[in-house]
């Protein structure tokens, strides 16, 4: 499996591949693998010859040191995962000095108010970090096609207006979300729960579904505060957020429209790990 920690050494190979006609796909990480991982090299694996997999914890997106800390790395583990799947799938795991040198800042972007809510707005700074680090990954590796979960569904949206406003070529896939058998989303913060609270967490996903179920007859306000009920009664679970929202302009519901897709945006404490997920209502 190849494994690159330059971006010379990335762009040579890739160079090469080129050459052969192949094109690239990209799945950005951060480690810490899991299935929902895997499930976007899967999809990639049917629609690019090449396969990038970046490994790269980036600290620019992070509001919370302690958060960064803590974040799982295993990268030997990874790997192994990884060859799974493809063994011929490439690997970038580049330091923080390689990826930003002595610049390790934010570029600051407009994204027309799609940072502006959810998660932008209890975490600062959070998505020019993102949209910094996508950036910087696309162009380095140049791929035809990034995929991204659509668990950070408020992230994909982002990423796509960053490639808009940078004019950049490559095009974003959004894939479904992967989930544990009790519902809850999967992801490396997952890890850190207790195995009680992890299993307990699956009511995140049961209250988006009976969300869903009262979109077609309740009002937004109405299934907002019945979701503020339900999680002030759940001792291990503690409620940041509940939204609905348009889908393209995530802009929160006013009035339900026909014509207008809506999804509800959800973000949990379980324990000190802060857990999100999200789910279209109609």
């Amino acid at each position: 499996m190849p494994v690159f920690d330059t971006k010379k050494e990335l762009k040579s190979f890739l160079q090469k591949e080129r050459s052969k006609n192949h094109t690239v796909g990209l799945v950005p990480t951060m480690g810490a693998l899991h299935n929902g991982h895997l499930s976007l090299v899967k999809a990639a694996s049917k629609q690019s010859d090449t396969i990038v997999v970046s490994i790269f914890v980036n600290p620019t997106q992070f509001d919370k040191k302690d958060d960064l800390a803590k974040y799982p790395r295993n990268l030997a583990q990874d790997i192994q995962l990884l060859k799974t799947v493809n063994p011929e799938i490439v690997v970038f795991t580049p330091s923080v000095e390689e990826i930003y040198g002595d610049n390790l800042i934010s570029e600051s972007y407009g994204f027309d108010g799609l940072d502006a809510v959810m998660e932008g707005k209890f975490r600062s700074g959070h998505f020019d970090g993102v949209g910094t680090i996508v950036e910087l990954f696309l162009k380095t590796v140049a791929p035809d096609k990034a995929y991204f979960g659509e668990k950070d569904f408020q992230q994909l949206q982002i990423i796509r207006k960053m490639v808009e406003l940078k004019q950049l070529s490559t095009q974003i896939i959004g894939c479904p979300i992967e989930r544990e058998p009790h519902g809850l989303a999967m992801s490396s913060r997952n890890e850190r729960l207790s195995k009680a609270t992890r299993m307990e967490a699956g009511f995140i996903y049961s209250t988006l579904q009976a969300a869903k179920s009262k979109f077609g007859t309740e009002s937004a306000k109405d299934i907002k505060d019945w979701v503020t009920v339900q999680f002030a009664q759940n001792e291990l679970l503690e409620l940041e957020y509940f939204e609905i929202s348009e889908e393209t302009t995530l802009a929160p519901i006013q009035e339900k429209q026909a014509n207008k897709k809506y999804r509800a945006f959800i973000a949990v404490y379980a324990e000190d790990v802060r857990l999100i997920d999200n789910l279209r209502l109609n």
